[in-house]
């Protein structure tokens, strides 16, 4: 094949991320097989090892020590004429209960859903297949049993399989879904080989066009291992016209066969209406395909997600690749006044470059006012306390167009305090022109505490992530300004609020160590 000219240096294109991972110049999507083993963290996920449009669904893989900094490792599991490879787990097999390794070892197992050609024996079916890794995760071997799970179904996928012990022993449990028919299906294994159907989850009224990627795994509350809740993830296409993409956690009890929903954030405050049956995992466009990754040191709960949107991912305006996996965050479940909330937190070990620059009190009148800080060329962490005093709404523009430039251009953030909303929107963000469906207005229910709105917020080339009061509220969001907009400015409209304090960090780039020789070899 002809092997296409590099680019110079990887992280000069425009919008390439400094701190989120990205293929070299390839397609990926889903984030799959996620797994902490030997000391590395390893992330797969759905990639066309081919180029940069949906197709040739392969696993990629990466793997890292620290969730910051990502080194790329050969494709992990390729397609064929056969299959293709879609969205599932890993598990670190210790017993060796499937019996790929030696006696005593722990092999690595995909779980994954084969995507079958028309052509192939199995018409179009998708089901349950296994991979295996007896050398870490470094090369992988198909097993010549597969399908180990077959329902007879064209849109049966997404397997995370985890391992559970309780009351009726030990033993693994695997959640799917049944896509079309908005259902999670539960099965066991003592193997991994061999499948029986435990139970099923559907929404009490219909919710989304279609489920993929679920998750389920337990949390403390308030840290206290003896009180656990379990999560399920759903990740869902919405109705038409409604923002594509999206992700919902429901809350509830699981016993080893079954989850029951008890409700998210628990009673309202005149304790009159039910506790809502599922809560939105984040409220920005691109936080899709969210799961969890298994076998993290100190029972950690680290959630990966690809940001992006199906309504115009195969639009964006990258090149040579298309497609970045959001911030890894850690989840916890806290009891914040009398409701439990699923807080998010980016994961530790951002370096900064240099120290911050802040801003003291500052009254923040009608209008619009530029900030004496930007971010630079490098990406960069804003922190900010507002105050609301008079106002009717106030906050952030960023990415905006200096100080001594003039126009609306910016990603707004803002606080309305009348509808009691935290609100991001993009439509002047720069290119908001490459989707018709890409311009919105995201809006969050979020109360302020003693009048206070408290934000951190991650800027990389290409993306802004939001993490509000605590992580109780996230938006990730895709922005592609012009370059030269690095701009900070503070707002208010109908009266004056307060900035309490802002502090804007550079952070050290941490690009992708590449180890592929050239373009598009496999």
């Amino acid at each position: 094949m002809t092997e296409p000219t590099p680019p110079a240096s990887f992280g000069e294109e425009a919008y390439r991320p400094l701190i989120h991972y990205t293929a070299a110049d390839t397609w990926i999507n889903d984030p799959n097989g996620l797994v902490y083993a030997n000391g590395q963290y390893h992330l797969f996920f759905q990639n066309n090892p081919q180029g940069i449009h949906h197709a040739n669904m392969s696993w990629g893989h990466a793997v890292s020590t620290d969730l910051i900094h990502w080194s790329d490792r050969p494709v992990a599991i390729l397609c064929d004429d056969e299959e293709q490879i879609f969205s599932g787990s890993v598990v670190v097999d210790e017993g060796n209960t499937s019996g790929f390794g030696e006696p005593g070892s722990s092999p690595l197992v995909a779980v994954y859903t084969s995507a079958y050609s028309e052509e192939s024996r199995h018409l179009g079916l998708q089901a349950q297949s296994l991979a295996y890794s007896l050398d870490g995760g470094e090369t992988w071997a198909k097993f010549d049993g597969n399908p180990v799970l077959d329902r007879g179904s064209r849109d049966f996928r997404d397997p995370k399989v985890f391992r559970y012990s309780g009351p009726g022993g030990s033993y693994w449990v695997m959640v799917a879904v049944e896509a079309v028919e908005r259902k999670a299906v539960l099965y066991r294994s003592d193997d991994l080989r061999s499948w029986t159907h435990l139970s099923d989850f559907e929404a009490a009224g219909k919710v989304g066009l279609i489920w993929e990627c679920p998750d389920l795994f337990p949390l403390a509350v308030d840290g206290d291992s003896a009180h656990l809740k379990w999560v399920l993830i759903i990740n869902l296409h919405r109705e038409d016209g409604e923002g594509g993409s999206a992700g919902i956690y429901f809350l509830g009890d699981f016993d080893g066969v079954s989850f029951t929903s008890t409700g998210v954030g628990g009673p309202t405050d005149d304790g009159g209406a039910p506790a809502p049956e599922y809560g939105w995992l984040d409220f920005g466009r691109d936080y899709y395909a969210t799961v969890s990754f298994n076998n993290v040191p100190d029972g950690r709960r680290i959630l990966l997600g690809w940001m992006n949107n199906w309504d115009y991912a195969r639009s964006l305006p990258t090149s040579p690749w298309r497609g970045s996996m959001a911030l890894p965050r850690e989840a916890t479940l806290r009891t914040r006044a009398g409701r439990l909330i699923l807080e998010q937190h980016a994961v530790p070990g951002l370096e900064a470059v240099g120290s911050g620059r802040s801003l003291g009190l500052l009254d923040v009148p009608e209008g619009v006012h530029p900030l004496p800080l930007d971010c630079g060329a490098e990406p960069c962490l804003i922190e900010a306390t507002f105050d609301a005093g008079s106002a009717a709404e106030f906050g952030l523009v960023i990415l905006r167009p200096g100080q001594a430039q003039s126009g609306e251009e910016g990603t707004r953030l803002c606080y309305d305090v009348e509808r009691g909303e935290l609100v991001l929107d993009r439509r002047l963000s720069g290119n908001a022109e490459l989707h018709p469906l890409f311009p919105s207005v995201e809006r969050a229910p979020l109360s302020l505490i003693n009048n206070r709105l408290r934000l951190e917020i991650y800027v990389d080339a290409g993306s802004v992530e939001v993490f509000a009061q605590n992580g109780s509220v996230t938006f990730a969001e895709q922005v592609f300004p012009d370059r030269s907009n690095r701009g900070v400015s503070a707002y208010a409209v109908g009266g004056t609020a307060q900035l309490i304090g802002l502090t804007l960090t550079r952070l050290k780039p941490a690009p992708v160590v590449r180890e592929r020789e050239s373009a598009h070899a496999v």
